[in-house]
């Protein structure tokens, strides 16, 4: 597996990044992918590193990943106004189309998260799209509790299907803590937090051309289409992030506070 070199560490608001193109991001998923490897992919964006401020096992989660990406122009812009440093951003629907396309009928998905409608449908779309197998499916309803009965079933059906990549798309932080609950008992597989990449992979929902990412507004056009689920993420969470990275800024303080 590649090393990422110190140069392309960052780490901003006590969460530890990988400051890689999505097409490195890619090359990286494809050969643990091809390999069976085991590869933990998660993302940051300024919804979770507001959630991260309180949550203390989110940064040591993010220390454990093989990568960790910024997902996000908010997150993009802190990391220019705290570390004077330009930024990679990319979401998972930018590249797994590329990663698919390579491994094609050689790799299989597990796809964790979303409704049950959802799932099933995604998993047909991407193996009509990309030839990949799909190795189980299962919606977000269940019971996480780590040691539950739901719980631990289906992590063994998770190895013992060994799928090449896990797609948990359960929204921050459920997909984060289902993680860092089960991450050590998963076998093999490159686990990628995907949020609403299932909904994506279904038909259910569109991105917006990528000019509309560049200019980050991507989230104004996510509002706008999904009121009722986004308002209070993008018009209270939104500020409230604005507040701690000039919390971080007044104080110099890079390092997240454990509460």
């Amino acid at each position: 597996m590649a090393q990422t070199s110190e140069s392309d560490m960052i780490d901003i608001m006590g969460l530890r990044l990988h400051n890689l193109h999505r097409s490195t991001i890619a090359e990286r998923v494809i050969t643990a992918a091809g390999s069976k490897q085991k590869m933990l992919v998660v993302n940051a964006n300024a919804n979770l590193v507001v959630l991260s401020q309180t949550l203390g096992w989110m940064s040591a989660l993010f220390s454990k990943a093989d990568i960790a990406f910024c997902d996000g122009a908010g997150v993009q812009l802190a990391i220019r106004l705290l570390k004077g440093r330009a930024a990679h951003r990319t979401t998972p629907p930018e590249w797994i189309g590329a990663v698919l396309e390579a491994l094609g009928p050689n790799a299989s998905i597990f796809w964790l998260g979303g409704s049950k409608e959802a799932v099933v449908q995604a998993a047909r779309n991407y193996e009509a799209r990309y030839g990949v197998r799909p190795a189980g499916v299962q919606d977000g309803f269940f019971d996480m509790a780590k040691d539950s009965v739901e719980n631990l079933a289906l992590v063994a059906r998770i190895n013992s299907a060994a799928p090449s990549i896990l797609l948990v798309n359960m929204g921050m932080p459920r997909q984060e803590r289902w993680l860092w609950d089960n991450w050590d008992r998963l076998q093999t597989g490159v686990a990628i937090t995907g949020g609403a990449l299932v909904d994506h992979a279904a038909g259910h929902v569109h991105r917006p051309p990528r000019w509309v990412a560049n200019l980050g507004i991507e989230w104004l056009v996510r509002l706008v289409r999904e009121p009722k689920r986004l308002w209070r993420r993008y018009l209270l969470g939104l500020p409230v992030f604005g507040l701690f990275v000039l919390r971080y800024a007044v104080s110099g303080n890079n390092r997240k506070r454990v509460r």
